[in-house]
Order: C-alpha cells, then structure tokens, then sequence
C-alpha cells in the first residue's frame, strides 16, 4: 500500500466533537478533549478520525449550520488546538479527516447576510433565490429533510429562498461559478493546514434543478428514506429536482483536481440520492471522489441477504470507485439497538458485527462508542436538543440518542465525560459499559475490537482485497477476499441461535492460528459456529 493510498481499507474513527471529552467543563465536547483521548484512539488500532463540524456555527443543527468555515466556534476551542490536534494524531500515526458542509451555510453566514438585502448586491444570486407563484406561494413543492416546505420567505428581497434542511440553512447557488471557487478556497484552506482527508456532508446536495421542476409523488409503499421517516412529508417524493444533478459532476473533478495538489489527501463523499449506489458509482469514478459513504447498511434491515445482496449491487455498479462502509453515525440509532436481537444488546453480537462490517471489501466508519457496543439511549422529549426529534416527535425521536457523550468511567462524574452537566443525559446502560469498565475485562466487546483491527492488519485480503460472496442460507453470511497473493474465507452467523453450515471451500482451509472473535469449529466440509459467532480461513 503506498503513502497516497491509506484510505484503502482503512478503519476511520468517527468522532462528534460535542459528545467525546470536555476539558473545559462546560458539558460540551471540544477539540482538547479530543487531543487529549488521542492515545485511547490509537489504542483502537485506527488508521484515520474523523471529526464532525467545530466550525464557528449558531448551533441551530449543531455545527452543520456553519457561519466561518475558517475559525474554530470557541465552544471547541480555537484553530491552535484544532493545529495541536492534527499534530498529536499525525505523531502517532492517524490520519486527520475533518467533515465540510458545502452545499448549504448558517443564515448568519456573512455571505447570506449580505445576500439577502437586495437583488443587487454582489452576492445576491450565491443563494438559491425565487420569485413567488401569482397566489404567493413557493415556486414549487419542494421539501425540506427537516419538516416542511423546502423554501422560506425573505421580506428584505421579497422572494423565497431554498432551504433542504433548517430554514437557517440556507442553500448555496452552485450553478454561479464564483460561489464554486469560493467553497474551493474555503476546502483549500484546510488542506493548506494538514488535514488528509474531507468527509463530505450531503455532497449531492449542492446543486438544483435550475429550471425548478416540480418533485413527482412517491406512493405509500417506496416511501422508504436514507435518514428519514416514512411518516415524513419528504418521504412522500422522489427527489428528482432538488439534488443531485448532473451538474454536480464537474464540481466534483474540480474539488478533486485541488485535492491532487495535495498529495495523499482522500475525499469521502456521504450520498442520499434516489439510487444511492448509482450516485456513488458515478461519484467515485476516476477523477472524482476518492469513496463514496451511503446509507445502505444504516437502515433497519438486518439479514444475511440484505446484507449480501446490497453489497453484491454495490460491487456491480462501483467499478472504479472504493466503497466506505458503515453500520452506525451520528444521524441514526446505534447498530447495538437498530440490528439487535428481540430488543436486547447481546455483547457477542457487538463483537461479531464489528468484525463483519471491517471484513467487507472497502474502507470503514466506525462510530465513536461502536466499539464499546453502546445502545441507543432513550432521551425524553424535555431533554431533546434535537430540532428534527422536536419536530418529529413522538413517531421519530431525532438523533440525540445516538449522539450522548462517551462513558469514559463507570463510576465518575457524568461518566468521566465532564464535571458539568452534560449537553445530553448520559444513561446507565452506557457507564456500565464504560471505557475503564471495558479495560480491565479481557473478553470486553472494546477488547475484543482493539484485537481484532489489530489483527486483520496482517491480511492484505482483509484490507484491500476483492470479495465473492458465497450461497448461504439465514443467518450465515459468507464470503471469501482475496488479494494477489491471499484468499480468506469469512463467515459470520448474525443469529443469536448455533448454527452448521455446509460449505465446500472448507475443504482447502486452514483456520488462522487466532481467531479473533467468537470462533467456529470446522469438520470437513461443515461448519459448527456459535450463536453471533464468525469463522476466519486461509485458502
């Protein structure tokens, strides 16, 4: 693997900065936190983090909405210790990627305020503006992710502007040539600092449909949604006009063409399109992002053949690009609740999953407290800080529950986390899964992860190489990688229940010498794997 190439195969730490460690005791996360929990980091055996906005922000959806996409918001520190930061991690070996929200800013962006005051301004068509139908309505029926009309009503212009999110985000005007090169600058700013990579938030939102055409209806039994709701209004269109637009694509060889300039940097693009693994297939093709991040593992579907068949479709259609997979983040419920089985977290489950999901072909988020098995927690509605959770309440609770800080001690103070209150209630079900907790127990699910990267670093199949699924019925996953000079054969059982399986490359295997997880006993061409158990082969 060369230098240029660490994202291949990588396992990248994602970390929301609000809710890891907060060193200043206002019961909010900041990047000294952060710098001073890189040496548990490393201990996970991860190749890269990255970090959520701490960009200077009003917080509305907290540091998605972003004011500077220069500064550091002084509730995380200041650009020093973002540098202090980038510096440590570089010292012991991580790679650095930090998130960039494009496509849309905070209404208190300088350059909306300006925007916004008349048709005139010299930035007056950055924003996606439009005149009022004859009656005074929107100019079309676009929605908005969180709630609602996609457009809201400016007096200063007389004219609406377009909002995918909040109303406080207000979307940027791609098709205007000067706003690409001003978001190019902003990226470069960063890139001049020595960050290696870009999470790129809603990539596929930056451009419209400049003749603003009205979404088609999606019926009741497709209005299946990457983040939202069925029950949500914007469920009920396929969005056709107000994403992901063709145009999109020679931005994203110019934002690529700026990156080559710096050598070794990566582009991870998120994608929320009607046909996720389409866009990322044309996303990631050569000379555009270098992985594509989708939603197809952060769904509530969890079987062998979901899981197969997603990844196989991925496989046909993503022939140039590299994939980034990923079972949970900060926008949906924790895999260790999502996937779990009837409702309970069963640790050898947790264990299983992580070797799973970093054993398919591709790079790997894994979110921070994954690797202690964290579930969901259950935030009541007067806690929720949440606006989408607020909005949606009681079918959708937003995203706080998994977004809580991380339990660093069992028995401290707010769980080590602060020695204030925290922004977000820490529930017991996490301090008794505490990072210290974890430590001392050698069978711990965190335990168990640390081995486990550390492991799979000795086999190239595992990091970079191809995969071939194999014909198994419920709840056996199976499949081999191999590379040029290793083949691996790989089965997990997502069942809590023994199961024997009866595959014939068993024949030509030799088990590796330490399984790292849960293992399985072979017996010619059969398989006996425990329940949550996984089997790991050289052919």
């Amino acid at each position: 693997m060369s230098a240029g190439d660490w994202w291949r195969g990588a396992v990248i730490y994602q970390i929301y900065p609000r809710s890891f460690a907060d060193s200043n005791g206002d019961g909010v996360g900041d990047l000294q936190g952060i710098y001073e929990k890189l040496d548990y980091v490393a201990s996970l055996g991860v190749d890269a983090i990255w970090i959520s906005p701490f960009f200077k922000s009003p917080m509305k959806d907290f540091g998605y909405d972003i004011s500077d996409y220069r500064d550091v918001d002084p509730l995380f520190g200041s650009l020093e210790d973002f540098d202090r930061v980038l510096e440590k991690a570089h010292s012991l070996g991580i790679k650095v990627m930090i998130d960039q929200v494009l496509s849309h800013t905070s209404n208190e962006h300088a350059w909306f305020i300006e925007s916004r005051e008349d048709r005139t301004n010299d930035k007056s068509d950055w924003y996606v503006w439009a005149d009022a139908n004859l009656d005074g309505t929107p100019p079309n029926n676009w929605l908005s992710i969180f709630g609602g009309c996609g457009w809201e009503w400016e007096p200063r212009r007389q004219q609406y502007y377009l909002h995918n999110f909040l109303s406080s985000q207000p979307d940027l005007n791609f098709h205007n040539p000067d706003v690409q090169q001003a978001v190019l600058d902003n990226v470069e700013f960063w890139l001049k600092r020595g960050v290696d990579g870009l999470r790129l938030d809603a990539i596929n939102f930056c451009f419209h449909d400049a003749q603003l055409r009205d979404n088609p209806g999606k019926p009741p039994e497709a209005r299946v949604g990457r983040g939202f709701s069925p029950d949500n209004p914007y469920a009920f269109q396929y969005h056709y006009y107000n994403n992901t637009q063709p145009e999109n694509l020679p931005f994203l060889e110019k934002l690529r063409a700026l990156m080559d300039r710096y050598p070794g940097t990566a582009a991870l693009g998120e994608i929320s399109a009607e046909d996720s693994l389409a866009t990322t297939a044309e996303y990631t093709e050569e000379g555009r992002l270098h992985m594509g991040y989708s939603f197809e593992l952060l769904t509530d579907d969890y079987s062998a053949e979901y899981i197969r068949s997603t990844v196989q479709n991925l496989e046909k259609q993503v022939t140039q690009g590299w994939p980034c997979w990923s079972v949970s983040n900060h926008d949906v419920v924790r895999v260790a609740s999502r996937w779990s089985q009837n409702g309970e977290l069963n640790p050898a489950q947790a264990k299983m999953l992580a070797a799973m999901i970093c054993s398919l072909r591709g790079s790997v988020c894994i979110y921070q407290g994954e690797e202690l098995g964290l579930p969901e927690a259950d935030i009541p509605y007067e806690l929720l800080q949440d606006p989408y959770g607020i909005t949606f309440w009681p079918t959708f609770k937003g995203r706080d529950g998994c977004r809580t800080p991380m339990p660093w001690q069992a028995g401290a103070q707010q769980g080590g986390f602060s020695n204030a209150e925290p922004w977000l209630p820490i529930p017991d079900a996490h301090l008794n899964r505490a990072v210290d907790a974890q430590e001392s127990a050698a069978d711990s699910v965190l335990n168990s992860f640390r081995r486990f990267t550390e492991w799979r670093k000795a086999f190239p199949a595992l990091v970079r190489g191809d995969i071939q699924f194999l014909e198994t019925a419920e709840p056996i996953l199976a499949f081999v990688r191999s590379s040029d000079d290793q083949s691996m054969l790989c089965v997990f059982n997502l069942g809590g229940e023994d199961v024997t399986v009866e595959l014939e490359q068993l024949a030509n295997a030799a088990p590796v010498s330490e399984q790292p997880v849960l293992s399985g006993t072979p017996d010619a061409n059969s398989l006996s794997l425990p329940g949550f158990g996984a089997y790991f082969a050289e052919l």
